[in-house]
């Protein structure tokens, strides 16, 4: 295993099951600076390509995840260097509003009016997104589906649980049966049935979409992700399978898990991303 090398699509194991799409890339970022603030860089020269498959963006608090998932999805735009999502440079004067038709992304935080109900809250979402209005009815009830909310999808938002407001979120983000789906924090305030069955809807819908997930939770990554992004101090620390990760740590490293171990080796590692640090 070696640190900063060039990243890859997918673990061989899951190659298989992976869709073709017209791009080598769905995202890359070449020397990639976001700025938050007048001074703080929270994304420092990030190198990145992420292609079909779910990836785990994994690091510590402040290490910058948000900020990128953030511009990956246009809301920030770079302060320096190019970013391409699906063919398309980000930044500029652009408004990206065709790109943003195919992207889909649950923020750690997401607002939502508590009178809605569920089937309206994401109708109201698969309008904004510009869905064609007769595609609209069917993409919803698919899409409350697929996250186990059917027999919930006439209640309103305001009786429902964290969990399932969560749940509510990552219907809204699959609504436009997107291309690139991105998740920050997603599995907050589920309970490990829901967090199970997750999983299992990252694996699927990563057969044909590239899936960015951002999480502090190392087993959702092994259990569903292809690959996984090291992320700390707006920097890729690391890109790689979940095995490569495991491969990394020993047992005086901190953890309970060997995913865990593996993270603490990289991130307390004195040359990790060759040196540059």
């Amino acid at each position: 295993m070696t640190l900063g090398k060039e990243p890859h699509m997918t673990s061989a194991a899951n190659a298989a099951d992976i869709a073709p799409t017209p791009y080598a890339w769905e995202i890359r970022a070449t020397g990639l600076k976001v700025r938050v603030g007048r001074k703080r860089m929270a994304v420092n020269g990030l190198d990145l390509s992420l292609g079909t498959g779910v990836h785990g963006l994994l690091g510590p608090n402040g290490a910058g995840k948000t900020t990128l998932i953030r511009t990956l999805a246009t809301v920030l735009r770079p302060t320096e260097g190019t970013l391409d999502i699906l063919g398309e440079t980000v930044g500029g004067a652009s408004e990206h509003r065709a790109l943003r038709r195919r992207i889909g992304y649950l923020p750690q935080e997401f607002g939502y009016y508590k009178r809605f109900t569920v089937r309206e809250f994401v109708e109201y979402m698969a309008w904004l997104k510009e869905v064609p209005k007769a595609d609209i009815p069917a993409a919803v009830q698919r899409a409350v589906e697929r996250v186990g909310l059917a027999d919930r999808a006439d209640e309103r938002m305001k009786a429902l649980s964290g969990g399932m407001v969560r749940r509510v979120g990552i219907a809204q983000a699959i609504v436009n049966d997107p291309t690139v789906l991105l998740l920050d924090e997603p599995t907050v305030g589920l309970d490990p049935a829901q967090r199970l069955r997750f999983r299992e809807l990252l694996q699927e819908v990563g057969r044909d979409t590239c899936v960015l997930v951002s999480t502090h939770l190392v087993e959702d990554v092994a259990a569903a992700c292809t690959d996984v992004v090291l992320f700390d101090e707006g920097r890729l620390v690391f890109q790689g399978t979940p095995d490569e990760l495991a491969a990394a740590g020993t047992p005086e490293h901190v953890g309970d898990s060997p995913l865990e171990r593996g993270y603490s080796a990289l991130l307390r590692s004195p040359d990790r991303a060759g040196g540059s640090w």
